[in-house]
């Protein structure tokens, strides 16, 4: 059907009037666009790699690998025989006669990633990247290569710092990652398998992952393989805010999810690797575990939160402030402790030397002990509970299904405590809430016990219908069981 100029015309201006107000014109039956200040593209990465793309190395470390002589299964120390008394080695013609062992060779050990923090030459990356390094090889973009002298390495949170010997370089911009949002848009520069300067993006999947490391990692869908590892992670304004340093992986490549450093914790570390070489953390002297949900209802805890102390090392800080096996550390210096991990960053990242308040709740009552931050120091090894004596005389009860002993004077105080008793056998409830021959209980429904008597008129005045919670020491640790009465 044709259609005259005029009413051409007429459509051209209602067009122009639809346009003019704002209004999109559809066809019948389909549904409108959206405008575009509602639809979001994909965003553009160019100007990010051209803005951190200079800043970010690849580096290369070698080891030294003795090239010694091998022949008919003969050790070094034999063939060098043979060669100062200028005696044939048997079996092998003269043409074929070891000659010296050659100098120790620098031979390729490891790739990884890093990124330029200073205009003077400092770089950071893993520390799994340089460890065991003899030397390390550190290429910019622009192609030059610089021998780089390891400034310090921290393995608890993987951070590395390493210098080389240049001026003007280009450097990063540090952001803040405590801003980065779950679902934010984030790249990746580095040398997977040795490709450098890839480029490859993705979003923030989680915020403060925990992979059971010292530090929560931010967890992002970033493709990133080995070699990948040390390399920057940059948020849309351009600004470093991770340290590509792991990945979750069952064939050794990119599966769908990889952790970064965040960029705050390594910003601390690296301050002080330049400064010292090294990094003090504080440390108080307890062991902790988490408070399950069903000890915190049953000790008035209100809900599931703090560190469970389940041992104090003699003569620590925190033996010394008053802190005991079995209290929940709810606070330190005032901030809440939601889970178990939060306590030993926060008391990590305490200057050693300086004072600090942490919040206890002991059988029913919160308490603050003021605490002398020391320096931290290697792990002790617990001694196991077989190490313990064997007690001479055992008295009997039989509620709970618990069969105890009274302490000797000699057992508390090798235990360093001032009572409790010891279980000689568990069964029924006592079994199934996790007791057994060895623990030593130290109280019952938030009361302490010093003796099998004491224990005994505790229980007396039970509810035995309803569960009671235990406190008992394990070896040097303590822990918290809830026994449940049979239905």
């Amino acid at each position: 059907m044709k259609k005259t100029s005029s009413t051409v015309a007429r459509l051209v201006l209602a067009a122009t009037v639809f346009a003019s107000a704002g209004t999109a014109l559809v066809a019948p039956g389909t549904v409108a666009a959206q405008p575009a200040s509602v639809v979001r593209g994909l965003p553009d990465f160019t100007e990010l790699v051209e803005q951190v793309g200079p800043a970010v190395v690849n580096i290369r470390t070698l080891e030294k690998v003795s090239s010694r002589a091998n022949v008919n299964g003969m050790d070094e120390e034999m063939l060098e025989f043979f060669r100062r008394f200028g005696v044939p080695v048997p079996n092998v013609p003269r043409q074929q006669r070891p000659q010296r062992p050659q100098e120790e060779d620098a031979q390729p050990s490891g790739v990884g990633s890093g990124f330029i923090v200073s205009a003077d030459g400092y770089v950071m990356t893993n520390a799994h990247v340089v460890d065991g390094a003899d030397q390390v090889l550190v290429t910019l973009t622009d192609k030059r290569e610089f021998k780089a002298r390891i400034v310090g390495t921290d393995k608890r949170t993987d951070v590395a710092v390493v210098k080389i010997e240049a001026t003007g370089l280009p450097a990063v911009k540090i952001g803040d990652s405590s801003r980065l949002k779950v679902g934010e848009w984030v790249m990746a520069i580095g040398s997977p398998f040795g490709l450098e300067s890839t480029v490859t993006a993705g979003i923030v999947s989680a915020r403060q992952r925990e992979t059971g490391d010292y530090l929560p990692f931010i967890q992002t869908d970033v493709a990133i393989n080995p070699g990948n590892s040390g390399g920057p992670l940059i948020n849309m304004r351009g600004e470093v805010v991770g340290i590509n340093s792991q990945i979750y992986s069952r064939s050794g490549g990119f599966m769908g999810i990889s952790f970064a450093i965040p960029i705050d914790e390594a910003m601390r570390v690296s301050e002080q690797l330049r400064a010292t070489g090294r990094v003090t953390r504080g440390r108080i002297g307890v062991q902790i575990g988490p408070v399950s949900k069903d000890v915190a209802e049953s000790l008035g805890l209100g809900k599931q939160q703090g560190a469970l102390v389940t041992g104090v090392e003699a003569g620590s800080p925190a033996e010394k402030a008053g802190v005991e096996a079995g209290d929940i550390i709810t606070r330190f210096d005032g901030k809440p402790i939601d889970k178990v991990s939060d306590l030993p960053r926060m008391v990590g990242s305490t200057k050693p030397g300086s004072k600090s308040v942490v919040t206890v709740f002991r059988r029913g009552n919160a308490r603050d002990l003021t605490i002398t931050i020391a320096e931290i120091e290697p792990d002790k090894t617990a001694r196991k509970a077989a190490d313990q004596p064997k007690p001479k005389a055992a008295v009997a009860t039989q509620q709970l299904g618990l069969l105890v002993s009274d302490l000797t004077d000699a057992q508390k105080k090798e235990l360093k405590l001032k009572g409790g008793v010891r279980v000689e056998a568990a069964s029924d409830a006592a079994a199934r809430a996790g007791l057994r021959e060895g623990d030593v209980i130290v109280a019952i429904a938030n009361t302490e016990v010093s003796s099998s008597k004491e224990l005994e008129a505790v229980l007396a005045k039970l509810d035995k219908s309803k569960p009671v919670n235990v406190l008992f020491r394990r070896g040097e640790w303590a822990q918290y069981a809830l026994i449940r009465p049979a239905r």
